[in-house]
Formats: C-alpha cells, sequence, structure tokens
C-alpha cells in the first residue's frame, strides 16, 4: 500500500500558473485605488499570502480593501488567459487517481478567488475537498488550513503529505506533522525545509507511483 493515501495541493504555482495574472491584475488595481505604479519586481511577496493581507501590506487603507479585493478578482477574471496548468500536471493527477489517491487544495485564496480560476480548469473534478482562507481562522504557514482537510477528509498525518511552492507552504505542513515536496517547477520564492524536493511534476511519480 503507498505511503501517502492523501496528496494535498498548493494552487498557484503548483497546479497551474498564475503568476502573470495575479501581479499585472494587481498592479492595474494599485494603479486606480492608490494611483501608484508598481513594479512587477515588487508584488512577488503577494504570492504567498492571502489577499486581505496582501491589501494591508500594501498600505490600502481599511475601508477601501474590500473594493480593492473585488477589483483585484475581476481584474484576474477580465486577465485569466494568462493562466496555464503546468506541463504534467494533468497527466500526474490522472495517475494519481487512477491508482486511488485521494486529492485534495489547501490554498490561501478565498473560495471566491479559487473558483475564479480552478473551476474554468479540467484538473478541477480531481479533487473532493477544497481548503480556503474562508475556511480557517489561521492561513498558511499556519497548520490549521491543513489541519481541517485532515478533519473533513478523515486523513492521518502519517498518509498524507502536501504539495507546494512557497516557503509558507513547507511550514504550514510541517507545523501540521504531515510530510511536503519544495515544488520548484515554477518560480519558488526561496529555498525551504521540505521532506522532499522536486524540479518537475513528473519526479513527483517517483515519490508517490
Amino acid at each position: 500500500m503507498a505511503k501517502y493515501r492523501h496528496i494535498v495541493f498548493d494552487v498557484d504555482g503548483t497546479l497551474i500558473d498564475t503568476r502573470d495574472c495575479i501581479l499585472y491584475s494587481l498592479q492595474e488595481m494599485l494603479m486606480t485605488v492608490k494611483g501608484e505604479r508598481y513594479e512587477i519586481e515588487d508584488l512577488k511577496f503577494v504570492l504567498a499570502n492571502t489577499s486581505v493581507k496582501n491589501m494591508h501590506l500594501l498600505g490600502v487603507e481599511e475601508e477601501k480593501i474590500p473594493g480593492a479585493v473585488e477589483m483585484w478578482v475581476a481584474n484576474e477574471e477580465k486577465n485569466i488567459d494568462m493562466i496555464r496548468i503546468f506541463d504534467g500536471i494533468e497527466e500526474l493527477l490522472e495517475k494519481l487517481e487512477k491508482k486511488g489517491s485521494t486529492l485534495g487544495v489547501v490554498t490561501s485564496r478565498t473560495r471566491e478567488e479559487l473558483e475564479l480560476v480552478l473551476d474554468q480548469l479540467p484538473i478541477r473534478k480531481y479533487f473532493s475537498i477544497c481548503i480556503c482562507a474562508d475556511d480557517t481562522k489561521e492561513h498558511k504557514p499556519s497548520a490549521q488550513p491543513l489541519l481541517k482537510y485532515m478533519e473533513l477528509s478523515g486523513a492521518r498525518k502519517e498518509e498524507t503529505v502536501y504539495i507546494g511552492d512557497s516557503a509558507s507552504d513547507m511550514a504550514c505542513a510541517l507545523n501540521a506533522g504531515v510530510d511536503c515536496v519544495h515544488a520548484v517547477w515554477g518560480e519558488p520564492e526561496t529555498e525551504a525545509d521540505a521532506t522532499y524536493r522536486a524540479g518537475k511534476p513528473e519526479q513527483l511519480e517517483e515519490i508517490f507511483l
């Protein structure tokens, strides 16, 4: 029997390449809301956080945050054609499903933000449980999102593994007592402590299949 029955994925930078869509949509929103033009390079820090946390970090006034997030999401919807599934992901998910693995998602996106991107893609059908920012009080790197997944799925720590591209993803897993894979096929933000490291989705087959 396989060691990991539950294989849980981050979304952005792991399953799908959303970097350009997120950052250019944010840049456009900030021009409108703050009247400032940020360089794309200076906005990359937002990729590992929730949208509301990012608004605080960017100095958006509290009363403007709901409208700013709504505008950011609307811009992403307009720029949806910038998003692509990483090469090898669809094939990997199909093989894991056929093997009998239970696949899930833990993301810093809200439910609305997740549905905006994932529900438009053919890989949505593979995931039985998706934990979003709305589902927990604390977010990555806290263990809460993964613990919530395990609560809903009935998964045990020793049979669960989490795959993500950021240091906060890895910290979330380690804080939950769960093994993790640092996915570096996108553009990872930094080095991170992890159980495994994979440079392309195909390398996950060596771990899980």
